[in-house]
């Protein structure tokens, strides 16, 4: 069966599948007919529009041929005429000739572009020449148009690819010599203006036509300037900092004879030429300010006001303000100075910081007192300090020579006699006391941070704080642990033994000699700790903080001060630093180890004298006259103190009264709270747990431990010494009830040997907190009336 066939029959067998189906057959035929002759219109579509398509592409072929015959013929016939012209005798010679001569056509083109170029270069100049002698004014149109032309060739020779270089610098050397032909007619011409005003003395005169002069020769050289101002103002915004800014001439011009006078004062022999005062000349040009301002914010300031208004130099207030462009002109004669000073003193360390700290403090006075900003707006201005440690590259110099005064002054503190002795005036009272070493070596890291505060550059900061500040303070920090661990090392029997510590080094050592040691470590380094933390709230190390996190942040892997990378900032800083976290300081890793240091030292001193206590307790501890039935020892006040006590009063008085006056009070407390519970789990242990106590033996050792708090309370106030050592306090009560009454020994022996419930109620009767039922019994079981013994 052929597929034809076979295909029909499916469709039948779909169509017609019950008997009902035969019903619509006449439909389906009706339907089948429809198709049939949809697809016969389709077809016969598709046939003409394969007709077209065929007709269509015929045509196209035969154009695209007639084409090649046609550029064929026209080629043909280029080539011979290029023959002809060339006189060549084959095309590819005649093509190679002919671009020859294109290329001549086209050097001589740019040949006649460059002489009429000129032609109007010296057509300019010579017009301005002269103009200038009629009217100088008129000669200034010529000229401004010359000085655009060597800004547009200026501006146009990157995207030429630098091509003609010298007619550009033609151009330029004829704008800069008709520049100077003017500058100095105009500058000639105002200088006899300000003879005649009497200018620079007190007695300037602008009366009558001198007002009119003045202004004029002032507009006439600020007319002559604004080309160049307009060009340095754009390589400003291109290249901000890379140049000095302009000094307005007619300033340029007022400020010669101001510095005719400062070179005679600070040039040459004079006494006012001295390298160990440069004061002297900074503080000349700070008079100059104070004397001459005034005089141009009266007459310069509408005149400038007027002349850039509505321009694009308007918004620089090197141009418009006129304190800002008389500090301008008076930074040349400032940097000659300095360029000839700087040498002079290259050798001598002193003299380097101390200029460097007057020229940063100079810079401080323009910016501040004066609001100059150098024309740098948000950004600032770096100042001339700057200018001598980036530009010049004296940072490093001057890094080096701070460091080595701040060592050498840390070494002369560390090694003079009294710098171990701990300073009791040094500070305010109820705080701990440092020693005067670390008083001084605060100061001088106090000191340092002013000789730098007054920087612009971060990474300047930076490197100040990390190679000086920080590294001062890890010397004084290993020098104070290293006195801690040769304390420990002649008080162990080992360093003992090894060193040959004799008795009496040995007894000092345990005794005050040892504690002093200590508090000197103690006092040093929690007094640093605090001053660093304090350090870290300082608006300046604040704002440094705040610096260096955002460049840490934004870090991609490059040194973010200097040659440091953060890794090796966060190491000598913070380790918050670069963190997302709003926490963090400067002095974290630093002050960190001071506050470890203090903490170490003071855990060692109480130690210490727990240790020295208890021994001396010892004897104390070993004597048993407590179950004496003696009728007339029973008033705790009226006996006298146990002679085996007196050892361990005398040094428990000695210790606490060197220490109040050392320690705050918050780390003297804590020293004495844990002593006094050191000395109560010692009588507890060794007195009230091994002995039988009578009434008269109950009341000696109340005698004795209420010598105890007698001593602890003239140090810490009344009640103190009970306070801390309240469990034993309990335990007296206890011990001292009278035999007879409500709440007497009998009838609290029996109640609290009753039950627990019993116990607890009794003793809360009594006021007893520390106590347990357990103890309590053990303890009434030591009576001796009660049948304990």
């Amino acid at each position: 069966m052929e597929d034809r066939d076979v295909r029909a029959v499916d469709y039948l067998n779909d169509k017609l599948q019950t008997t009902a189906d035969l019903e619509n057959l006449d439909f389906l035929l009706d339907n089948v007919k429809n198709q049939q002759a949809v697809l016969k219109k389709q077809l016969r579509e598709a046939e003409l529009t394969l007709k077209n398509a065929s007709e269509a592409s015929r045509f196209h072929s035969a154009s695209v041929l007639q084409q090649a015959k046609n550029f064929s013929k026209q080629q043909a016939d280029v080539d011979r005429r290029l023959l002809i012209v060339t006189q060549s005798e084959t095309s590819d010679d005649a093509i190679r000739k002919f671009a020859s001569s294109m290329e001549k056509l086209r050097r001589l083109d740019v040949a006649t572009g460059y002489i009429e170029l000129l032609a109007e270069v010296d057509k300019l100049s010579s017009e301005a020449r002269r103009n200038f002698q009629v009217s100088p004014q008129a000669a200034l149109q010529p000229y401004v148009r010359l000085q655009n032309l060597v800004t547009f060739l200026t501006e146009a020779q990157p995207a030429a690819e630098g091509a003609a270089p010298h007619l550009v610098d033609h151009v330029e050397t004829a704008a800069a010599t008709l520049w100077e032909q003017m500058k100095s007619a105009f500058s000639g011409e105002f200088e006899g203006t300000l003879t005649k005003m009497k200018w620079p003395s007190k007695d300037v005169n602008l009366a009558g036509r001198l007002k009119e002069e003045w202004t004029a020769g002032v507009e006439k050289l600020l007319d002559l300037q604004e080309p160049e101002l307009n060009a340095r103002d754009t390589d400003r915004e291109d290249h901000a900092g890379a140049r000095d800014p302009l000094v307005l001439l007619p300033l340029e011009v007022m400020a010669n004879p101001l510095e005719l006078r400062f070179t005679y004062h600070f040039e040459g022999q004079r006494p006012t030429n001295k390298l160990n005062r440069p004061e002297y000349f900074l503080s000349h040009i700070l008079g100059l300010l104070d004397t001459h301002n005034e005089f141009f914010v009266v007459y310069l300031q509408p005149i400038l006001r007027k002349h850039f208004q509505g321009t694009n130099l308007a918004s620089n207030p090197l141009y418009i303000d006129s304190t800002s462009a008389l500090i301008t002109s008076f930074l040349p004669m400032l940097r000659r100075k300095i360029s000839t000073f700087l040498p002079q003193i290259e050798k001598q360390p002193q003299l380097i910081s101390h200029f460097l700290h007057e020229l940063m403090n100079f810079d401080h006075m323009l910016k501040e007192d004066w609001g100059y900003d150098g024309g740098c707006g948000a950004e600032g201005w770096n100042g001339l300090t700057w200018e001598i440690l980036v530009k010049k590259e004296w940072f490093s110099k001057w890094l080096q020579v701070e460091k080595d005064f701040a060592l050498s002054r840390y070494q002369t503190i560390i090694n003079t006699t009294e710098s171990g002795e701990i300073d009791y005036d040094g500070v305010d009272s109820g705080t701990t006391k440092p020693t005067k070493a670390a008083i001084r070596v605060n100061d001088l890291l106090e000191t340092v941070t002013d000789r730098y505060r007054l920087l612009t550059s971060f990474s300047q900061k930076l490197r100040f704080l990390i190679d000086i500040q920080i590294a001062i303070f890890d010397r004084f920090h290993s020098r104070l642990s290293s006195s801690l661990e040769a304390y420990l090392s002649l008080t162990s029997s080992i360093g003992r033994t090894v060193q040959g510590v004799s008795k009496e080094d040995q007894a000092q050592l345990q005794g005050l000699g040892g504690l002093e040691r200590l508090c000197r470590v103690y006092g040093s380094a929690e007094y640093l700790e605090k001053k660093m933390r304090d350090w870290s709230d300082d608006v300046f190390f604040v704002e440094l903080w705040d610096e260096l996190q955002d460049r840490a942040r934004r870090n991609t892997g490059n040194n973010i001060a200097g040659p440091m990378s953060m890794v090796d900032v966060a190491e000598r800083t913070s380790s918050a630093v670069g963190s997302q976290e709003d926490s963090g300081a400067l002095f974290d890793e630093t002050a960190g180890a001071y506050r470890r240091l203090h903490i170490r030292t003071e855990t060692i001193m109480r130690d210490m004298l727990i240790y020295n206590i208890q021994e001396s307790l010892r004897p104390y501890g070993r004597i048993n006259p407590w179950s004496s039935l003696s009728p007339d020892a029973t008033n705790a006040s009226s006996l006298a103190l146990t002679a085996e006590l007196d050892n361990t009063m005398q040094q428990l008085s000695t210790y606490l009264s060197f220490l109040f006056p050392i320690l705050a009070k918050a780390p003297f407390r804590r020293i004495v709270s844990q002593l006094a519970a050191a000395i109560s789990n010692f009588l507890w242990d060794h007195i009230l747990m091994r002995n039988s106590f009578s009434t008269a033996g109950i009341a000696q050792f109340t005698r004795d431990v209420q010598a105890i708090w007698e001593v602890v309370d003239r140090y810490l106030g009344e009640g103190q010494g009970g306070r801390y050592m309240k469990k034993m306090a309990e335990a007296l009560v206890l011990l001292g009830l009278p035999f007879e009454g409500e709440m007497g020994l009998w009838e609290v022996e029996r109640r609290v040997f009753r039950s627990n419930e019993s116990g607890r109620e009794v003793l809360g009767e009594l006021g007893l907190e520390e106590l347990s039922e357990g103890e309590a019994r053990g303890l009434l079981g030591r009576r001796v009336e009660l049948g304990g013994g």
